[in-house]
């Protein structure tokens, strides 16, 4: 099982660059709002975009998707695990938690 990390703990990571943080969403969600640098990798794309988006197995990285009913986020990252990426965490609460909690948001879609 994939180990889990809070909110406090990826926003602190996510301000020291010390994390890689994967939406798990894509598309249009994923284009609508991410958390600040997330890079887009869905479930069906991972064998083949992992190696390009993500090439050192060995950084820290944290999979994301909406809130705790979402399954994206632990299916990306038992693959990148079985990958080979060592340090694969997930953010349990997703975005939903993240937003409710006041905290930044990207969106690709210009305003």
């Amino acid at each position: 099982m994939t180990a889990l990390i809070t909110r406090d703990e990826l926003a602190a990571a996510i301000e020291a660059g010390t994390v890689t943080v994967v939406d798990t969403l894509g598309g249009a969600y994923y284009a609508q709002q991410h958390l600040p640098g997330a890079l887009p990798l869905a479930p069906a794309d991972v064998d083949a975009q992992a190696a390009a988006l993500l090439p050192d197995r060995e950084a820290a990285i944290v999979t994301y998707c909406s809130n705790p009913a979402c399954s994206n986020s632990g299916q990306v990252a038992d693959r990148l695990t079985a990958l080979g990426y060592t340090s694969v965490r997930k953010y349990r609460e997703g975005i939903q938690d993240w937003v409710e909690a006041g905290l930044p948001t990207e969106s690709a879609v210009s305003a």
